[in-house]
């Protein structure tokens, strides 16, 4: 059996829907309850509580751990949840982490993952730590505006980086979950290209067949409305990515390709699949 939190998000779906068409057995595990594909079952916890993985990780041989907000969570200990994994016989974990943990390595939330990844190293768990840059999924925050005013407002319109479909990190996660050849493996899961909001904007208006005008935003504009979902200070170490990204943060990882076999899906195919929250 094979255990996989943040089962209802962008990476949580599609990984677990991959694993059970693999035949393999899956708990999904999430804050509420949701529907599981293919006879998996679900299981409500909440990480920053660890113990409340107990009866997730009960006979299970892997877990995919997706932290999300739970590592900032007030009192949450994220290394308990993989020794709570190790004591319930779990062999292998696979680490959502990020690739700002190399390319800006001293924020506190990257320096608080990246300890976590050492804490993983030396576990004795078998283990591989997938590193994804931004994600396509995050336009989904212009979805309501492009529903109700056919516009994009976004910052630094025509500065780019190479934005990953959250499908491709779900294959990879797969990849590493069933094959011991990714055991102790480090990738660094990037897009296949580097794409601006423009051009964002541009493809979903080709997937939609209709316009969509790109409004750009000042910084302070930007971070007024960001500021709305997530701390100020995460949403200026977000801007900061997004208006001046250094080269590492603009360099085009093989790893999709070296996993997988195949060639990481381009921003157009997200917007494709994804066209039916902009309309």
């Amino acid at each position: 059996m094979i255990v996989v939190t943040g089962a209802t998000g962008n990476i949580g779906r599609p990984l677990t829907q991959a694993l059970a068409e693999a035949g393999q057995q899956v708990t999904a595990v999430s804050r509420h309850t949701a529907a599981v594909p293919n006879g998996g079952r679900h299981v409500v916890a909440d990480l920053s509580e660890p113990t409340s993985l107990k009866p997730a990780l009960t006979g299970a041989k892997a877990l995919f751990l997706l932290l999300s907000g739970n590592l900032h969570a007030t009192g949450a200990s994220p290394a308990d949840i993989i020794r709570e994994a190790e004591a319930s016989g779990v062999r292998r974990v696979v680490l959502l982490s990020t690739l700002g943990v190399v390319t800006r390595p001293f924020g506190p939330t990257r320096i608080a993952m990246r300890a976590l990844e050492d804490m993983l190293r030396e576990s004795g768990l078998e283990w591989a730590i997938l590193r994804p840059g931004g994600f396509a999924s995050n336009a989904l925050w212009w979805a309501e505006s492009v529903r109700t005013q056919q516009v994009v407002a976004a910052p630094f319109g025509d500065i780019g980086v190479p934005i990953i479909d959250p499908a491709d990190i779900a294959a990879v996660a797969a990849a590493c979950l069933l094959d011991d050849r990714h055991t102790g493996g480090v990738y660094e899961l990037t897009g296949p290209e580097v794409i601006t909001p423009r051009q964002q904007t541009e493809a979903i208006a080709a997937a939609l067949g209709s316009p969509v005008r790109f409004h750009e935003f000042t910084r302070d504009e930007a971070k007024a409305a960001m500021a709305q979902s997530m701390p100020a200070e995460l949403a200026d170490d977000t801007l900061d990515i997004l208006g001046s990204p250094n080269p590492a943060e603009l360099r085009i990882s093989p790893d999709v390709q070296g996993v997988l076999g195949r060639a990481p899906h381009p921003f157009a195919d997200w917007a494709a699949r994804n066209v039916a929250a902009f309309r």
